[in-house]
């Protein structure tokens, strides 16, 4: 019983590692698309920086990524930024592929 037992606490580490891991890198793609989004509104960095923890949070009104981009493209829109749904799903797709590769990469 106790390769079970032992079976089932590494299943259960790497769970709870795999989702520490995505959660990281979600919370570094949105700061990536914060920074993304401020350049392209031509924000300060001290604004920048506001606003990419802005967006951060904004992943936390409801799973998935629909609150992100309902708040880039109504903030890119807002700044006057010509940007579609495509061009901000784009983005997010590219962000989190950065993200990862990050946090790779400081391990």
């Amino acid at each position: 019983m106790t390769t079970f037992d032992d079976r089932e606490r590494a299943f259960e580490t790497k769970f709870a590692r795999d989702e520490e891991m995505a959660f990281r890198v979600t919370a570094r793609r949105n700061k990536l698309l914060g920074q993304w989004a401020a350049n392209l509104m031509k924000l300060t960095p001290e604004e920048a920086e506001a606003y990419s923890r802005a967006v951060i949070q904004a992943e936390f009104e409801e799973a998935g990524d629909e609150d992100v981009v309902r708040k880039l493209l109504g903030d890119l829109t807002a700044a006057g930024v010509e940007v579609d749904d495509a061009m901000v799903r784009k983005a997010i797709e590219e962000q989190a592929i950065e993200a990862r590769r990050q946090l790779m990469e400081s391990k």
